[in-house]
């Protein structure tokens, strides 16, 4: 793009499941909540599942529909794209985007292993394009507030925290065998898909992350192959049984740069967890509590009695984060789509003032690092020094 200052911005999707729908109405929505942004231009859809382009370009306004990622790439008109692809395919779309002088808006983990993150931000450093990730919890005002707090010592030092991420999506012995349980094309499992929200939030909030011990699971092995091609978490039943190759849980200790330590857990197979997210966070004077179930309520222990000091809640409003940019008064809800509009408002403000906004394709890096030596510990055992 060679305007600086564009007054259009034409964006593409590619991969068009459940994120690629997310992602295009966070682009529909951006001058809704931010009207200072330039209009954005859905320019083509591009899903190798038969019709699904077609029915995404008619839903939604979309100039072309396609089956091959690569016209994308090829097209000169195209600005911006969203990468909302399988893991497997995050590297090379974010290359072959980022080589075309496209900014990317990339799904997390960016890849398989941090060497994947590393080869998509080497494109995007050479190509000189903006990049987005998509750790979208961070966005949430409370979790802002919380980022506050601890940036100006209200805490104390971070003594030692505890960041949980469970759900139960995979938790039916019936779901499907899809590409997210394979090594091949899912990665690492439960760590790729929700240990990495948990190590960026860990990160946001505490700062870098020095070593780790961690031990992983699979708590139920195989699953039916299914018949056809799958969206979200299909069910398939009476079919041929293949193995689930990459983990259903882990469990690790974190030992932070600062000298403070965390606990971390994410399970995909949790009964009972729907979308259990959140944070506990204690310092020398206070803490702070936060689950995504009450997304826009946060816990705060603040004052100088260490022994009995109560927990307040506090219902968040427009002095938190982009909280205004939604609704006029505290306690009002907000949604997880409103996360996704914040990040992808993010995107475009870096496209137009040439500089990185919110997390971006180092932030990846560093998650999928992390990620790396929580897998080398589980194989050795032993600590691991994160790089």
């Amino acid at each position: 793009m060679t305007n600086a200052h564009p007054t259009e911005i034409a964006v593409a999707v590619a991969g068009f499941g459940w994120m690629g729908r997310v992602h295009t109405n966070a682009y529909l929505r951006q001058r809704h909540h931010f009207p200072e942004a330039p209009a954005i231009r859905l320019g083509a859809v591009a899903d190798e599942v038969p019709g699904r382009a077609e029915e995404a370009a008619a839903q939604f306004g979309f100039g072309a529909a396609l089956t091959d990622w690569r016209d994308i790439a090829a097209d000169e008109n195209i600005d911006a794209v969203s990468i909302t692809a399988p893991n497997f395919l995050h590297r090379e779309i974010g290359v072959a985007m980022a080589e075309a002088g496209k900014h990317i808006w990339i799904e997390k983990p960016v890849g398989l292993s941090s060497e994947d993150a590393k080869a998509v931000a080497a494109a995007v450093e050479k190509a000189g394009v903006q990049s987005t990730v998509g750790f979208n919890y961070r966005h949430a005002p409370a979790v802002a507030m919380a980022h506050d707090l601890i940036a100006s010592g209200e805490l104390g030092t971070i003594t030692h925290s505890r960041f949980r991420f469970l759900s139960d999506y995979a938790a039916h012995p019936d779901g499907a065998l899809s590409w997210r349980y394979e090594n091949a094309r899912g990665g690492s499992g439960v760590l790729g898909d929700l240990a990495s929200h948990g190590v960026d939030l860990v990160r946001y909030l505490l700062g870098d992350i020095d070593a780790v011990v961690a031990d992983t699971a699979v708590f139920i092995p195989q699953r039916a192959v299914p018949r056809g091609a799958t969206s979200g978490h299909a069910r398939a039943t009476g079919g041929k049984l293949g193995a689930v190759e990459n983990d259903d849980f882990v469990s690790a200790l974190v030992r932070l740069a600062s000298g403070g330590r965390v606990t971390l857990d994410a399970s995909r197979v949790a009964v009972g967890e729907q979308n259990n997210y959140g944070f506990e966070i204690h310092g020398t004077k206070g803490a702070v509590y936060w689950d995504f179930r009450r997304m826009n309520e946060l816990g705060t222990s603040l004052g100088s009695r260490y022994q009995d000091q109560p927990v307040t809640t506090v219902w968040v409003g427009p002095d938190a984060g982009a909280y205004a940019r939604f609704q006029p008064g505290s306690a009002s809800s907000m949604s997880y789509d409103d996360l996704k509009v914040i990040e992808g408002n993010n995107f475009i403000t870096s496209i137009v003032d040439g500089k990185p906004q919110g997390a971006t394709i180092a932030d990846a890096v560093a998650a999928a690092e992390t990620l790396d030596a929580i897998t080398a510990s589980v194989a050795s055992g032993a600590w691991v020094g994160v790089r």
